[in-house]
């Protein structure tokens, strides 16, 4: 990832609008700053959350609250806890988020 036309900038994540984001289940919650040539975002998803789509876009993914299950379409499954993170570029496994519990993220795209 090269970042690019992004200025020095803090955020307070309390700050940001949310915009809800419904899954096959559950609702996603995200805090979006976009800037230059990157998105970064503070999620929440709410316990029994099921992506509903498969998603082909490359991310940096930090587990902050809570736990995920992130499935790969070829049928892999992660469980990731708090501290647990994940990296995968755009088009190299078709990904979706599940989480049984709930959790907080932090995803660099």
């Amino acid at each position: 990832m090269k970042i690019e036309r992004v200025p020095f900038h803090t955020t307070d994540w309390s700050q940001v609008a949310v915009t809800e984001h419904q899954g096959e289940s559950g609702v996603a919650r995200w805090r979006t700053i976009e800037q230059g040539n990157i998105r970064v975002r503070m999620v929440d998803y709410s316990p029994g959350y099921v992506a509903d789509h498969w998603c082909e876009r490359g991310h940096v993914l930090l587990v902050l609250e809570g736990e995920l299950v992130t499935e790969l379409r070829d049928g892999r499954r992660f469980t990731l806890g708090p501290g647990s993170s994940y990296q995968v570029a755009d088009g190299d496994g078709a990904h979706r988020s599940v989480s049984p519990k709930g959790a907080r993220l932090f995803i660099v795209d």
